[in-house]
């Protein structure tokens, strides 16, 4: 099963987050690189802790940063 991990940047916090609600998944870092790599580690974690079978489990990140500069 593909899992769809949502990234933005929250500009007045100053954080990268991810959701997810299939699995469910909610982190933040101030790392986007850091973020994705938290995130296969904790998907991983949650899938096996729900007992929905992990290992089979595909990822599939979306990332999007929207900044006002004027």
């Amino acid at each position: 099963m593909e899992h769809l991990i949502k990234i933005n940047w929250d500009e007045e916090a100053r954080v990268w987050y991810a959701v997810c609600d299939s699995i469910p998944l909610a982190l933040e870092s101030n790392s986007f690189d850091a973020l994705i790599e938290r995130a296969k580690v904790t998907a991983l974690e949650v899938l096996e802790l729900n007992d929905k079978n992990g290992i089979s489990a595909q990822l599939c990140f979306e990332g999007r940063r929207r900044e006002h500069i004027a």
